[in-house]
């Protein structure tokens, strides 16, 4: 009899639990091990409390499960090394090693490397100094978006239209350490204009299978207004990318393979989860930046939208035992998508947790993935976390989808909540021919 498939899937937010409802969802009798999860994965799950950063604790736990093949959802223990870790000792793993990571994990080496391989992105200047920002602010001119070079959870990123903004961000970032050793070495980029899009790519190094494209809503406020966020929501399909038909091929031809090749050139093949942050301008589109992990809250968005019979679980298992992918490719959806996010007061600045959660009886039409939750001492679920909970409405339109996301959004109660109602809005301005 046939040893069930057996998957360590590591990480705690919306995006695992995501992760997690699709790989049951394409094979109800896989087993899944948790770390160290959340309430809302261990209803799929055997959730087990070992930090997503305890690389050689999550091996242990590897190895003593017999896990057939590991499923990396943050970004953290792959800067950490957990998948040259887990390659060495033989232990198939879904990610890019920690060299090739470089390209979420400092926006100086993804920035030269796409440079130098001539890959459409925004002009940037490298600065490591207040002077060096001042000189970078005055050759750019404004408006421009001041970035630190390292992680900051998807918020060191600062768009400024005066020079007295750019250098109060800058400032921020070098000397006030505001994003702390991620800010140490920031980016002075030129401002783009135009719509921005996700796109997950699943590639083995060479070949890349294309998810449905999916568009984030960074600001907490609606109409994007408010401080950026690590994101508010998201939607997909996007049919910005139905009215380009070639879009998705051009940034594989212009983006996607020659960033693979710089990787495999580099000797640092890159091989997992390749997200690509877009933006369409008039000229085509221009990489944002590089991630090396699923999004989130893209993915509360893709998965559900994709077509059940699109097989990621086993296309994310070719590439965690080193095997090719079979070619390029391109997903399709079935059906509309959004999600809105739910978050706790004061995020993103100084979020307050532990307030109760209730939540509303499940519908058909909705998924609630959880995120920033835990169990009480009495069992009561509360909030622990900027982002609490990612609500996804399905339909077959964006305005069902969107209806349903709302509803729910609305019904989930907790002590000073906080969401927005106008997620998808655009692409439904966009189908009305209002935009």
């Amino acid at each position: 009899m046939a040893q069930p498939i057996r998957v360590l899937l590591v990480g705690s937010g919306g995006r695992e639990h995501a992760l997690a409802w699709r790989l049951v969802q394409e094979d109800p009798t896989v087993e899944i091990i948790a770390a160290p999860g959340n309430p809302g994965i261990s209803v799929l799950a055997e959730c087990v409390p070992v930090p997503a950063t305890d690389v050689d604790g999550l091996l242990t736990l590897a190895r003593v499960r017999g896990v057939t093949w590991t499923l990396v959802g943050p970004e953290a223990p792959l800067a950490a090394g957990i998948v040259d870790t887990f390659t060495a000792a033989g232990m198939p793993v879904f990610g890019p090693t920690r060299a090739a990571a470089m390209l979420e994990t400092s926006k100086e080496f993804s920035k030269t490397l796409m440079n130098e391989a001539g890959i459409p992105t925004a002009k940037a200047i490298v600065c490591r100094s207040p002077g060096d920002a001042r000189r970078a602010i005055d050759a750019l001119s404004v408006p421009v978006v001041v970035k630190t070079s390292g992680l900051a959870a998807g918020k060191g990123v600062i768009v400024c239209n005066t020079v007295d903004e750019a250098n109060d961000a800058a400032a921020s970032m070098l000397e006030g350490k505001a994003f702390g050793d991620a800010g140490t070495t920031i980016l002075v980029e030129e401002f783009m204009t135009g719509e921005e899009l996700s796109l997950f790519a699943i590639t083995d190094g060479q070949h890349a299978v294309v998810l449905p494209p999916a568009q984030d809503h960074k600001r907490l406020l609606d109409g994007d207004k408010g401080p950026n966020t690590g994101g508010m929501g998201a939607y997909c399909p996007v049919s910005l990318v139905d009215r380009h038909a070639a879009l998705v091929d051009d940034v594989l031809e212009r983006i996607v393979h020659p960033t693979l090749s710089a990787m495999r050139v580099r000797g640092t093949p890159f091989k997992g989860l390749l997200y690509v942050g877009l933006m369409i301008t008039t000229s085509g589109p221009k990489v944002v930046e590089f991630n090396c992990r699923f999004g989130d809250p893209e993915t509360q968005a893709v998965l559900p939208a994709l077509d059940p019979n699109a097989r990621i679980g086993e296309l994310m298992a070719t590439v965690a035992r080193g095997d090719a992918l079979r070619g390029d490719g391109l997903l399709r959806t079935t059906c509309s998508a959004v999600t809105t996010v739910l978050a706790v007061p004061g995020y993103p600045d100084a979020p307050r947790s532990g307030a109760q959660i209730t939540l509303p009886p499940a519908t058909d039409d909705v998924l609630v993935f959880h995120a920033g939750t835990k169990r009480s001492a009495d069992g009561s679920l509360v909030t622990a976390g900027g982002r609490v909970l990612a609500v996804t409405g399905v339909g077959n339109s964006p305005e069902a989808a969107q209806r349903a996301s709302i509803a729910a959004a609305g019904a989930i109660t907790f002590i000073g909540k906080q969401f927005r109602t106008d997620i998808g809005s655009r692409e439904l301005a966009r189908r009305a021919g209002t935009s």
